[in-house]
């Protein structure tokens, strides 16, 4: 595991929980995103402010980590390409347990895999990676500029919003014959163009 740098916004010091069972301490933070949080299609951008509320409670395995996470994320409609902004607003709870109940745990529970297992580095903790995933989760697979939206036309493109009665006339060419029939100077005016 790399050693977490206590000056990284992310981290925060449980110095004043550790092995007191149920003392408490809040705390709120602006921190920037690092990178991108979120997916291809839509993400809080690198550089953007992301608010954290937090809740740190001392418990026998370790400190219980409770908060929340709000920030803005941007992206494209999937329907309509338009631009999307999108209040991302989601809870957490993890526990980050002290080095050696960490490894008691995994003896009892035979569990191999320690990354599983979230752990006090000293009286530290770093949240990126749990605000991360939460973050993540949280947004849509698909998101859309409104759940109504009807999108582009799939024949021209056109923003379907914009023209509602938009259409194409569109035969299907098995039948084009019987559409010249239909319209019999149709083939002498092409043969004269």
């Amino acid at each position: 595991m790399a050693t977490q740098d206590a000056a990284s916004p992310w981290v925060f010091d449980t110095r004043e929980l550790v092995r007191r069972a149920g003392a408490m301490k809040e705390t709120s933070r602006v921190v920037t995103a690092p990178d991108r949080l979120g997916t291809d299609v839509i993400a809080i951008k690198a550089g953007d402010p992301v608010e954290v509320d937090l809740r740190m409670e001392s418990v026998m395995e370790g400190v219980l980590a409770t908060g929340s996470v709000r920030a803005t994320a941007t992206g494209e409609c999937v329907r309509c390409l338009d631009d999307v902004d999108m209040r991302v607003d989601v809870t957490f709870q993890e526990l980050f347990a002290y080095s050696d109940r960490a490894a008691h745990h995994q003896q009892v529970a035979g569990d191999e895999d320690e990354d599983d297992v979230h752990k006090l580095e000293g009286d530290l903790m770093d949240l990126e990676e749990m605000i991360r995933d939460a973050v993540v989760t949280a947004l849509p697979f698909q998101p859309v500029c409104r759940d109504d939206c009807p999108g582009l036309c799939s024949e021209c493109g056109a923003r379907l919003a914009d023209d509602p009665d938009h259409h194409h006339d569109v035969i299907d060419p098995r039948w084009s014959a019987l559409a010249d029939l239909a319209h019999p100077g149709t083939d002498d005016e092409k043969k004269r163009n």
